[in-house]
This record gives C-alpha cells, sequence and structure tokens, in this order.
C-alpha cells in the first residue's frame, strides 16, 4: 500500500520524496561524524587510524553499557561513567566500586573530551584511548576479566559477529577491533556547548559574578587549569595529605620525584562530576577551594606553585564556582546519542 502510493505520486513529487529522505538520511549520518571543535586544541586520538562510523560508534556504545565485559556479567563501563555526571562516576562513592562491590584505588573521573587529552587515568599510565578499556577490563577491583575470555563471549554472540562484520568487515571479533569500537564511542563524548563555549563564541553573555569568578580564576588557578579545558594536564602534588597512602605517578615513573603527584584535571562540567580529587575526599566545590586556601599539606614535592596556598576569601570563592558552573554542558549530558537504549 505503501508503494502504491507512491506510485500515484507526479514525477517532481516523487523526486521531492526521493530526495527529501536522502538530506534526512545525510543530517542523521552527521551526527556520528567526529567535529572538531573550532576552539579546542586539536585531537591528540589516531582518527586516522580509527575513523568513526555510525556502525562502528553504535557497535561501541552497546559494548560500553553491556556487563558481558566483566568477569561475572554484574558491571559495565557505564556503571562507573554515566552521562548524567558528564561519564563520571554518579554512585557517589568516594572510591569507585567493581565487581563483587570491591572497593577501587580511586575515583573514576570524567571521560568527556577524551579526544583531546595527551594521557589518561590519574596517574598518565596509558597514553592513547584505545587502551584505557583494556586496563578497567583486566583490573581485579573493576570489571576482573581477562581480554581472552572476553574474545570468547563476543565470538560466541551472533548479535555481536553480526555487529562487528559490519562495522569493521571482519569474520572474527579480535581484541583490537573490540577497543576499536570502544573508542568511536569515547571519543564522540565531545562538550563544547556549555555557558562559557557560547561566550567564547560571543552568542551569550556571562553575568557580573560569573565575569568576577572568571577573573579571580585567571589569577589564581589558571597556572594549573589552563586552556580552554580547564587543564594544562601535568602531574602536580597539590598538598592533601603529609603521608599518602596512593604514590601516584611514581607508580609509572619509578621516579620518586613524582611522588603523590596526580594529573590536573578539566574542569569541564566539574559542577556534575563530585566527588573531587583522586579519592573523591571532597564533596563540593566550597570544600575544594578551602582546601586550596587553609588545607595544604606541606610535603617535598608539594607544587611549588602551592606553597603559600591561593588565599580566598568567602566571596572570592563563590564567585569561582559561578564561573565553574559556566562550564556545565547540560547539551552534552542530555544528548540522545549516547542514551543507551
Amino acid at each position: 500500500m505503501y508503494i502504491s502510493k507512491l506510485k500515484q505520486l507526479p514525477i517532481w513529487g516523487l523526486l521531492l520524496f526521493v530526495f527529501g529522505c536522502q538530506e534526512t538520511d545525510v543530517k542523521v549520518d552527521e551526527i556520528y561524524v567526529f567535529r572538531q571543535p573550532e576552539h579546542f586544541p586539536k585531537a591528540t586520538y589516531t582518527l586516522d587510524n580509527n575513523p568513526v562510523t555510525k556502525k562502528g560508534f553504535l557497535l561501541g556504545k552497546k559494548l560500553f553499557n553491556d556487563p558481558m565485559l566483566s568477569r561475572d556479567g554484574s558491571v559495565a563501563c557505564s556503571n562507573c561513567h554515566q552521562q548524567g555526571t558528564a561519564f563520571a562516576d554518579s554512585q557517589q562513592h568516594p572510591l569507585s566500586r567493581g565487581v563483587d562491590d570491591r572497593k577501587g584505588i580511586r575515583n573514576a573521573p570524567s571521560l568527556a573530551n577524551m579526544a583531546f587529552i595527551p594521557e589518561f587515568f590519574w596517574d598518565g599510565g596509558v597514553t592513547h584511548l584505545d587502551f584505557v578499556p583494556l586496563n578497567a577490563i583486566e583490573s581485579a577491583f573493576e570489571m576482573d576479566e581477562s581480554i581472552e575470555n572476553v574474545m570468547v563471549k563476543l565470538n560466541r554472540s551472533e548479535t555481536y559477529q553480526t555487529l562487528f562484520k559490519n562495522a569493521f568487515d571482519i569474520d572474527e571479533i579480535t581484541t583490537p577491533y573490540l577497543l576499536h569500537a570502544l573508542s568511536q564511542f569515547m571519543v564522540m563524548m565531545i562538550s563544547d556547548n556549555s555557558k562559557y563555549d557560547d561566550y567564547l563564541r560571543s552568542e551569550e553573555a556571562l553575568s557580573s559574578d560569573e565575569l568576577a569568578g572568571m577573573e579571580l580564576f585567571t589569577a589564581k588557578c589558571e597556572s594549573c587549569h589552563a586552556g580552554v579545558l580547564q587543564s594544562d594536564f601535568s602531574y602536580r602534588n597539590n598538598g592533601l595529605d603529609i603521608y599518602p597512602l596512593d604514590s601516584g605517578r611514581t607508580r609509572i615513573t619509578e621516579n620518586a620525584n613524582d611522588w603523590a603527584k596526580f594529573r590536573v584535571p578539566s574542569l569541564r562540567n566539574v559542577e556534575l562530576t563530585a566527588p573531587y580529587m583522586h579519592d573523591g575526599r571532597f564533596k563540593t566545590l566550597d570544600e575544594v577551594l578551602e582546601h586550596y586556601n587553609s588545607g595544604i599539606q606541606t610535603v617535598k614535592t608539594l607544587d611549588p606553585s602551592l606553597e603559600n596556598g591561593i588565599v580566598l576569601t568567602t566571596d572570592e570563592r563563590a564567585k569561582i564556582i559561578f564561573f565553574l558552573k559556566t562550564l556545565t554542558d547540560r547539551e552534552f549530558t542530555s544528548d540522545p546519542k549516547f542514551f543507551n537504549n
């Protein structure tokens, strides 16, 4: 009946219908094309080696939400990285939880804008996005599974065999293609539509309190939280503990000078990503700022810029928080292409 109605259209009407559908299809497919924000640093991810496609992205999304990747089928990537909190851990656990409710050693950070980050994890232990999921899968207190077992499970699944064939034209699912699919999903987590972004694009003005907060932030915080992503991605000891339990960057470099240093996090969507610090010890942004104001512990590897703390009045802290909230991107946290459906 649908076809017979098409046959009744005049030729010009049929052409409009066909080309209209094609235009709609193109617009839909554009949703799955990686775009480089003009005001962002150039993407660090190797897109030439793994370009994003619609089929690859949708496969990556399915994998990201599938607890099959864990030992007992109880934990998916999305357990600790949920869209509503900019793909950070929304469980409000200071330390993220894995299989058997095992407590991890750190708080799971946001995955927003991973395509532009040079190194990953709090200690920079991974230098390419493709290998980030591998660490989570094989970690004893996260998914506690071997990549070999994951491959067996995926190859036994007719659904996944079909999806990988459609996305990558392969007959056997192997580790590199699993990691490529997950990366295609993660590199599309671009958060660049906050009020602050609109301000940078001259599309929206900031309030007087937000502007005052931005000036204070520039003067007192930007030496570490630099650039449009509010991080220089260096590793610094910010004086949390005299005797830290976590050796931080030293776990990777085995250099004593890196003791208890952690990667400076991006502050994008920071309003949504509590609790804060590598161990989630602070519940609010005000607690974070009060730490820099009066709580810094003097230790050998303390960052030199923090030797005298960052003196802030109550009013100044409030204004900085006004500015930090302009970094919240509600379009990103409600974007339907990331929905698990």
